[in-house]
Formats: C-alpha cells, sequence, structure tokens
C-alpha cells in the first residue's frame, strides 16, 4: 500500500515551533501567525488533493517565508500611499485632491488632540462646529452664510429636503444627471422627500419651460451643472440669471448645483468650461453647492453656501447630524479655504491648481530628465511623447489638457504584467497602458516623488535601487 502523502504534511504544533515563527508571534497576534500556519497547510493539502506534487513547497523554510509573508501582508494597512503617474489629477479611485502641506499638517494636529470644535475660546462657551469655514465659504462665494456637510451629494440631499421636502422640485430633464456609483439626480431628490418635476428635453430646457412648471406646489428652482458630460449640437439652456429672475418674479428660491467648485477662473489656463462658484451667488441664487475635494483642492465636503435665513434653516434640519463634517476634515478645509485669501497664490500652491495649470515646458523637462535616468535601466525602450490628459473627477469631462509622457516598452514582460508590478509594489505606482506601451505622467507626480518612482519601476524590473 503506497504511503499516504497527507502524513508528509507537518503539523501546526510543529509549525508553531520553529524560531523564525515564534519570533513573528512576538509581532503579531497568537491567533493571526495561527491562522496563517494553518492557511499555508491547507494549500499544501489542497495541492496533494489535486494531484500535483508539492515539488518543495513543505521545505520548512520555503514554508516558513511564505507563512511570514502571509502575516506582513495581513497586518499592512489596505490604504496605503500611491505615486499617480496616470496624469488624471482628479482621479477618484486615487482619493483626488491632494492636500496643500498647511491642510494636511491642519488634519494631522486636529486628529491627535484635542480642539476648540464646538467651543468659542473668547467666551468658553459652545459655538458651531461651520464656525471655522464660513468666513473662508463667502470669501470666495460672496455669499451672506455658509455651511458645509461630508459631500456633495448630502448637500443635495438636505437642501432639498430643508427646503423643498413635500413640494415640487423644477429642474431640466437635460441635467438629471448620473454622478459617481450611480447616484441619480432624480433618487437623491426621492431620498429628500422632494418631487421632482422634470422640465424641457435633453438638449433644450428654455426659461418658458420652467414658468409653465410653476404651480401652488413649487419648491425651488433648481440648475445642476452637467460637470461629467457634454451635450453638444443643436442646445439651449436657461441661464441662471434667468431662473433668478423667473424665482423672484414668483417668490421661488433657487438653488445652483455648481459641482466642481472652482474658486478662481481657469479659462486663462485653457480649461473653459466650469462655473466658478460666485458667479451663482452674483447672479443672485438663494444657494449654491459645490463640492471641496475637486477643483477647490480640499478634502471631501459638500459645501452650501447662500442666504442666511436659509442656511439657518438647513442647519437645523435634524439630517445635518448625520452629514456633518468630523474635525479633521474641517481642519483642512479651513485651511485650504485660507491659501484663497491670495487667488493668484492659490493657483500656485494648491496641488489640484498647480498641477492642472503646469506650464508643458516644465512637464518636458521633468519628463525629458527621467526618461535619461530609466535609459540607464536595463530591458527597457524609453520615448518622451507629446499626449493629452484629463481633469477627472467628474469635472472637465471634454477638455484634453496637451501633456508630455514616457512612454516605456519592455523587452520581457508585457505591459499589463509590468503595471501590475507596479501596482502592488512599495510604494505603489498607478501608470497608464496604452498600445502595448506603459505611459508615465510626472504632471501628478510631485518633484520629490521622482526619487521613489525611479526606484519603484527598478523594483518592477528586478533592479536594485540606485
Amino acid at each position: 500500500m503506497p504511503d499516504n502523502p497527507f502524513r508528509s504534511l507537518p503539523k501546526v504544533s510543529d509549525m508553531l515551533d520553529l524560531p523564525a515563527v515564534v519570533e513573528a508571534r512576538t509581532r503579531h497576534p497568537h491567533a493571526a501567525v495561527a491562522d496563517a500556519v494553518r492557511t499555508e497547510i491547507d494549500h499544501l493539502r489542497s495541492l496533494i488533493q489535486s494531484g500535483q506534487s508539492l515539488d518543495g513547497h513543505a521545505d520548512p523554510a520555503a514554508l516558513t517565508s511564505r507563512i511570514l509573508a502571509r502575516l506582513e501582508a495581513s497586518a499592512a494597512p489596505q490604504l496605503r500611499p500611491v505615486l499617480n503617474a496616470t496624469g488624471i489629477v482628479l482621479h477618484t479611485n486615487l482619493g483626488r485632491s491632494p492636500l496643500h502641506e498647511s491642510a494636511a499638517t491642519a488634519a494631522y494636529q486636529a486628529a491627535r488632540g484635542y480642539l476648540n470644535l464646538e467651543m468659542s475660546l473668547d467666551t468658553g462657551k459652545r459655538s458651531s462646529r461651520q464656525n471655522p469655514i464660513r468666513d473662508g465659504v463667502r470669501r470666495i462665494t460672496g455669499a451672506e452664510a455658509a455651511t458645509a456637510v461630508n459631500n456633495c451629494a448630502a448637500a443635495t440631499v438636505i437642501v432639498l429636503r430643508a427646503l423643498a421636502a413635500g413640494k415640487e422640485v423644477v429642474v431640466s430633464r437635460g441635467q438629471l444627471i448620473e454622478i459617481g456609483g450611480s447616484f441619480r439626480i432624480p433618487d437623491i431628490m426621492a431620498v429628500s422627500g422632494a418631487t421632482l418635476r422634470e422640465v424641457g428635453t435633453t438638449n433644450i430646457t428654455r426659461i418658458a419651460d420652467y414658468e409653465r412648471a410653476i404651480g401652488p406646489n413649487t419648491g425651488l428652482l433648481m440648475r445642476v451643472h452637467t460637470s461629467n458630460y457634454r451635450v453638444r449640437g443643436f442646445t439651449e439652456a436657461a441661464g441662471i440669471d434667468e431662473l433668478v429672475e423667473l424665482g423672484k418674479k414668483h417668490g421661488i428660491p433657487v438653488v445652483d448645483d455648481a459641482g466642481s467648485g472652482a474658486a478662481v477662473d481657469l479659462t486663462p489656463f485653457g480649461l473653459p468650461g466650469e462655473p466658478v462658484v460666485s458667479e451663482g451667488i452674483r447672479a443672485g441664487a438663494d444657494v449654491v453647492l459645490f463640492s471641496g475635494d475637486k477643483l477647490l483642492g480640499g478634502p471631501q465636503a459638500g459645501i452650501i453656501a447662500g442666504k442666511k435665513l436659509l442656511i439657518e434653516r438647513i442647519e437645523k434640519d435634524p439630517l445635518m447630524r448625520a452629514f456633518r463634517l468630523d474635525k479633521m476634515t474641517l481642519a483642512a478645509l479651513e485651511a485650504t479655504l485660507l491659501l484663497y485669501r491670495d487667488p493668484a497664490k492659490a493657483v500656485r500652491e494648491v496641488p489640484t491648481l498647480r498641477m492642472l495649470t503646469t506650464p508643458l515646458v516644465e512637464l518636458r523637462e521633468r519628463c525629458e530628465g527621467f526618461a535619461g535616468r530609466l535609459r540607464a535601466l536595463p530591458l527597457l525602450s524609453v520615448q518622451v511623447l507629446d499626449d493629452v490628459a484629463y481633469v477627472g473627477g467628474g469635472s472637465l469631462p471634454d477638455v484634453a489638457v496637451p501633456t508630455v509622457v514616457i512612454a516605456v516598452t519592455l523587452k520581457n514582460l508585457s505591459e499589463e504584467a509590468f503595471a501590475a508590478k507596479l501596482r502592488t509594489g512599495s510604494p505603489a505606482v498607478v501608470a497608464r497602458v496604452n498600445d502595448g506601451r506603459v505611459l508615465f505622467d510626472l504632471r501628478c507626480v510631485f518633484a520629490e516623488q521622482e526619487d521613489e518612482l525611479f526606484a519603484a519601476i527598478g523594483a518592477a524590473l528586478g533592479e536594485p535601487a540606485a
């Protein structure tokens, strides 16, 4: 009778007594170590069951190495820093806007200790956690008052709920957008308790369409900026100034969902299409909504600016507590807004704006220098090419931003395999794969990260760091 191959499997207790595994128990919980041992032994058992040879897999040294690697992987955070070499500035999957150092520091200081979140240090009495961001929002919008919640979808829900629950909200059919994660304006409207009243058609909605829809149960007129798509050709849309005039005529508030939150005009930099958040207020809109983590360049937030009485109504809604910002986000948002005291300085220093407005000649110079370093690595074919990038994050969907990329072709590795090695390395690198090449766009790679990027590429190729 042949030997039973399962008898060759090591015992869990024996593996736990190996010196390297015993040492690992000083750094990892005993249960985690035991689970890693069992998992590896179960893997060996599955190989035998499928008729495969263990081929050294059961060697104590190899088995111990895999156990330790499994332990380290299980203890590592799933969220970790990534080098963004895609050229997509507001990459939703990579966390959108990187914060300015002052905003990141403010969030860190808020997280590591106490702060006067809801206390006036002058009086010693309770205050609103919204106070630190009010002045900054008023400064960039010109609004009477402001508040903020945890994202722009939440801002839309609470504005509709506080100002139009049980009433109709008139919106152009061409503005019933779907934002990321399958959240649609009609669904958000339903959750708020307001009733959607669609007017016009996909491509044309005139002010007369809004006026015909107004009735005794109309609660709001609403414009939604279509930040993540464009309708071109035979189109017409009522402007915010027309909606404001109509709202005043009938005594109905007007809400302007401005979307991406551009606090400065980016058209001088060749980036048209996004409304500046102050435009709606100047036109007379009663409430303006916009995101904090898109073109504003701050943390995730839904910012609400407008008439003082309406902001007070919104803040009194019971749902406000569920949507409110935590102390770290508030600190980061306040610090970001402070940068806009000097708009020109904000363009130079807010990372999102700086990356979007980086001169092409500067990008080319960086790419040529980095490409020269890469050419010293074996097995690579390296070119510097003109290309285009996109803003991302649901902003400026059809505006191609001229850019420069480093195109890498590998002699013994497919581009997909190389990109996977980069993503799973340390640091993780996310690049673009196109037409058999891996493309590195340095627009979103900070200058101080270039050495890390070079080392990561070398590691993916199996080269020692230089």
